[in-house]
């Protein structure tokens, strides 16, 4: 099992990250997230209302593409929430197999996901090959969702045991930087909706990675673009 990680484009102004992941199993490829919208891309010079610094070619298709998958190779697509920035590409990917979390679909899909709402048109769709989960879920061997609500409802990570790194626990937006590792203490961020949620998800997460010995990967972490490998290069 391979995992990689794909850096599409930075929040501004703190430069962090927008990440998406791919991991292939040797029976199926699967990716995580699917990045913000490519058409996006070098909005950030005229609009200063885009929240996404995106270069041309720094989209997730474009991403995938250098390391020779195509839209098409991708088995399972899983979102670990449905904010613009994670699902602006999810429209490409429609003989992928998307799982959501239901809780988190159901509120997406209603008045309160009004958030959601702009790239809409990229993950609901008719066509969508759509399997819901309720809660933590081993979506194949090596590979666990693991329910991390407050960010938003029915926020999900990703546990995916490697055999020579060793477990990586995909924190996304649950944890999205080190500094929000401690859960009493950890920030609450502007777009974090529920701040009991995020205390409960953090200590869950951490509680997690400790007994597995995990490696924590924060999902807007501004130093992962230094300290971590970005594809090509990979764990395994």
């Amino acid at each position: 099992m391979k995992l990689q990680l794909l850096f599409s484009g930075r929040i501004r102004p703190i430069g962090a990250p927008v990440p998406a992941y791919l991991i292939r199993t040797g029976d199926a490829t699967v990716l995580v997230d699917s990045g913000p919208p490519r058409d996006r891309a070098g909005a950030h010079r005229t609009d200063p209302d885009e929240r996404v610094e995106l270069e041309p070619g720094e989209d997730v298709p474009s991403l995938l593409g250098r390391l020779g998958v195509a839209p098409g190779d991708v088995d399972v697509l899983v979102s670990t929430h449905l904010d613009p920035d994670h699902a602006g590409n999810h429209d490409l990917f429609g003989a992928a197999e998307h799982v959501v979390q239901r809780s988190h679909h159901a509120w997406a899909t209603s008045d309160a996901g009004a958030r959601c709402a702009s790239t809409r048109d990229r993950w609901d769709r008719p066509d969508a090959r759509l399997r819901l989960v309720d809660g933590d879920t081993e979506l194949l061997p090596g590979i666990e969702l693991i329910e991390s609500g407050g960010h938003v409802p029915g926020h999900q990570s990703v546990l995916v045991r490697l055999p020579g790194t060793g477990p990586v626990l995909l924190a996304a937006d649950a944890i999205p930087m080190i500094a929000a590792l401690d859960p009493e203490k950890r920030p609450v961020f502007p777009f974090d909706m529920d701040e009991a949620e995020v205390r409960a998800s953090t200590r869950k997460l951490v509680d997690l990675a400790h007994a597995e010995n995990a490696l924590v990967i924060c999902g807007h972490e501004p130093s992962n673009l230094t300290d971590l490998r970005a594809a090509p290069a990979y764990y395994d």
